[in-house]
């Protein structure tokens, strides 16, 4: 592709080069776009709005948003959609890995929109499915899987120190862990996070989980009890709460579900994050099959855990 000025001729180009936007996963998509606006620069804030602009996108830090919004945008589409003005509003004060975020997903948010407009017979996505898929595009643009799937294998699953690598936010890495192993291995991650003013104090704040499938006994089943879910507080006695009381990483080697002395069960690490020095905001926690427990040594020999032999239907 060559390099075009306005975000509605490269979703032209896109449909002339690649087919429907049906057809491409948001992998796809991210990959064009970064060939034509990112190439080999080096993906953060600067460069992130360097390419909004070069879309044509009108960027607008603002210093007051609605609660619980990060960004918005507004596109008004003239009679020639190549010449409708596009802008996106994002937090003045937010993190610099929010603001990549915000405008990647905001854009991809704009092409939605677009994709109709290009590509006739497109039937655009519903207004949860487009978040869905601006989440997916974004974080594909900011953490290229060939690269970060290498990283995530060299640092044994560990979310802290691909944040710190790739200096993004704990929450876009651990997402993107899960997007990254859907299919190959039995994956599940919660980032539990301090929260000032709210009761519980601690809670997930994110989670994932990925499947194995092509071997589909090395997944767990029937054990939705186990997983932590969206706003789930810390249990007493947890892995969890053992990092937050000591701020020291845990580890465990076996978590069984069945009353089976043979069961391998499961493997899992939590890992503290302070990223204003002493103070603890962040818990990251990942869980694995006990057959892949090697997947996670880099990170037990990176952090140097806390070792506890074993728990029984509990995290």
């Amino acid at each position: 592709m060559e390099n075009l000025s306005d975000l509605s001729l490269f979703c032209m180009v896109l449909v002339k080069d690649c087919g429907s936007p049906g057809a491409l996963s948001e992998e796809e998509k991210a990959e064009e776009f970064r060939k034509v606006y990112l190439r080999d620069l080096p993906l953060n804030v600067t460069t992130i709005k360097a390419a909004a602009r070069a879309c044509g996108i009108n960027l607008v830090s603002m210093s007051k948003m609605p609660r619980n919004v990060r960004g918005y945008n507004e596109m008004l589409i003239d009679e020639k959609i190549v010449d409708s003005k596009k802008t996106i509003y994002y937090r003045e004060n937010d993190t610099a890995s929010g603001i990549e975020n915000t405008i990647l997903h905001e854009t991809r948010e704009m092409m939605e929109r677009i994709f109709p407009e290009v590509c006739p017979g497109y039937c655009p996505l519903r207004t949860l499915a487009t978040h869905l898929a601006a989440n997916r595009f974004a974080a594909a643009v900011l953490l290229p899987r060939k690269s970060f799937e290498s990283k995530m294998y060299k640092t044994g699953l560990d979310v802290v120190a691909l944040a710190d690598f790739y200096q993004k936010s704990c929450s876009q890495v651990l997402l993107r862990m899960g997007e990254v192993l859907q299919g190959r291995l039995f994956f599940y991650g919660a980032l539990y996070e301090l929260l000032p003013d709210v009761e519980p104090d601690w809670m997930v704040t994110y989670w994932t989980r990925s499947w194995n499938e092509e071997f589909p006994e090395a997944n767990v089943h029937g054990a939705e009890f186990l997983f932590p879910r969206k706003r789930h507080q810390v249990i007493p006695g947890s892995l969890v709460s053992r990092v937050i009381e000591e701020g020291k990483p845990y580890f465990v080697r076996r978590i069984t579900l069945l009353e089976d002395d043979d069961e391998e069960g499961l493997a899992a690490i939590a890992q503290p994050y302070a990223p204003r020095g002493d103070i603890l905001t962040k818990v990251a926690l990942v869980v694995i099959l006990g057959r892949d427990r090697k997947l996670i040594e880099p990170q037990l020999e990176g952090t140097g855990p806390i070792a506890i032999e074993h728990f029984h239907r509990h995290l």
